[in-house]
């Protein structure tokens, strides 16, 4: 169950840095503008970073729909300035960066794309572990002779690893399908901070007798176990490892990088990596926090959310169901909504409960809890259970697939086939339906990846259309007014009440 790390050969972990991309997602709704990433960028390129996450998962969405910046010029942007460490983006297979599966010509032209405005590795998930998938974007990742990491979404049905769905042999036997794949290396994707330390324990040194490609470790601080995990990781042999720069970790992101160094100081792993540089990175961030408190969730005054260790929903997801019962003017009914959750899950294959899947489920589960069982269906929904996502899984209910299938356009009975093979090629109906609004190849991708949203940013940057919905952020300086107005409001309460107690 352990091992001692004076007894290694030297094998220093790598360090995967989360801080543009998943840290800020986790914590601040994905709202860090590029303006504030590139006064360090070029001393995050000096720390010695195995790679950067800079893009994918929601900032292709964020950045056009709240922030009016272009998501493809984030990257080019940033090539300018660091120019040693590996560029990572989170693709969700066929879904991209979007929430549904596209067809194959939308598919190969945003991989050719990425891969042409910088990104380097492409961390590669499908939200039911379905493999295929993987097969359009992981040809064209190849054919552009960048690094294919194949993504595993961790997830469970008990408390702990085990059980008759996720339970080690499940996640050996998927391991060895990205290998066989041609991935230059695997990640266990753990995105509710689900992972227990002696579970990774067992399942990275199984998973070292069984692959032989790098192993790489994510995981998110929400439950409180990610620094133990990564610990036992360490002992197993883990060869890279996900966190963030102090300000922007813990919480609902991944652990961070500080305390880990210190840690493995000396040591077998020792990472390599100066403390004091990422010092310096921290003392800039702190600068810029308060900027983006506002959408920081403070929900709880705990660090972690422990409730997640029972009910095992990450938090972007209650974040998600929360909004949906305020609307409805229903938050009062969410006990119900997390008991019927698990009860929809199973109904519909037990999919790993991460985007876009985490929505499907969500949605469908406060529908049922409101409005009683599958009174209400939502179109992914339907899409799901017709297999448009792919094969779940368990087997999804047959009493629910008839409900749900019942008038449903492509018909009653589900596919059996890669969800991409039903889909009409998409390209040259947008780029005709863009007309000038697109002026080149990476626009006609913002409107075929979202329609609406997208194309209402390129009339927006065309002058065509104003845009009123963009985030407004406040200056330092007027921060630092508000927060001394507050203190000194503050004071003056505490000499109010000691004037009262004599």
């Amino acid at each position: 169950m352990s091992q001692d790390l004076s007894a290694m050969a030297p094998n220093p972990v790598k360090i995967f840095d989360t801080t543009f991309r998943d840290a800020h997602q986790s914590l601040f709704s994905t709202r860090m503008l590029t303006e504030d990433m590139l006064p360090i960028a070029e001393e995050m390129d000096k720390v010695g970073f195995w790679a950067m996450e800079v893009w994918g998962g929601a900032t292709f969405d964020t950045m056009h729909r709240f922030l009016g910046e272009d998501p493809w010029e984030r990257p080019r942007t940033l090539k300018k300035y660091i120019k040693n460490t590996p560029f990572s983006m989170l693709l969700r297979g066929q879904n991209l960066v979007g929430y549904r599966n596209y067809p194959d010509d939308v598919a190969e032209a945003f991989v050719d794309r990425a891969a042409e405005n910088g990104i380097d590795i492409f961390r590669t998930f499908d939200a039911l572990n379905d493999f295929r998938n993987f097969d359009t974007v992981v040809k064209m990742i190849k054919k552009k002779n960048k690094h294919f990491q194949g993504c595993i979404c961790y997830s469970l049905t008990e408390r702990r690893l085990g059980g008759p769905v996720f339970n080690l042999e499940y996640f050996i036997n998927k391991s060895k399908q990205i290998q066989d794949m041609g991935a230059d290396s695997l990640c266990i994707k753990d995105m509710a901070g689900l992972m227990a330390p002696y579970d990774i324990y067992d399942l990275i040194t199984a998973l070292k007798k069984e692959i032989n490609i790098p192993i790489q470790l994510h995981t998110h601080y929400t439950s409180g176990m990610a620094s133990m995990t990564y610990l036992k990781a360490v002992e197993a042999g883990i060869d890279i490892l996900d966190t963030a720069l102090a300000p922007f970790a813990m919480r609902a992101s991944q652990p961070a990088i500080e305390p880990l160094v210190v840690t493995l100081m000396g040591t077998p792993r020792d990472t390599g990596l100066d403390l004091d540089q990422l010092l310096k990175l921290d003392d800039y961030l702190e600068t810029i926090f308060p900027k983006y408190r506002d959408f920081l969730g403070w929900a709880k005054h705990s660090v972690i959310d422990t409730a997640v260790l029972a009910h095992q929903i990450p938090g972007g997801m209650i974040s998600n169901l929360v909004t949906q019962l305020k609307q409805s003017n229903a938050l009062h009914r969410i006990d119900e909504v997390y008991q019927e959750l698990p009860i929809t899950r199973r109904e519909l294959g037990t999919p790993p409960l991460v985007t876009p899947t985490s929505q499907i489920v969500g949605v469908q589960a406060v529908f049922n809890a409101l409005f009683g069982k599958y009174k209400f269906i939502s179109n992914e929904v339907k899409d799901l259970v017709y297999g448009l996502y792919g094969e779940t899984p368990t087997p999804i209910s047959p009493e629910i697939q008839e409900i749900v299938l019942k008038k449903y356009p492509r018909g009653d009975k589900p596919i059996t086939c890669r969800p991409a093979d039903v889909l009409e090629p998409e390209l040259d109906k947008v780029k005709e339906t863009l007309g000038d609004l697109a002026d080149d190849i990476d626009d006609v991708l913002i409107g075929a990846i979202y329609p609406q949203t997208g194309t209402e940013f390129l009339k927006f940057r065309k002058g065509r259309e104003a845009k009123t919905n963009f985030n407004k952020f406040k200056t330092l300086e007027e921060i630092k007014k508000e927060d001394e107005l507050c203190e000194k409001a503050l004071k003056g309460l505490l000499v109010e009440k000691e004037e009262k107690n004599g």
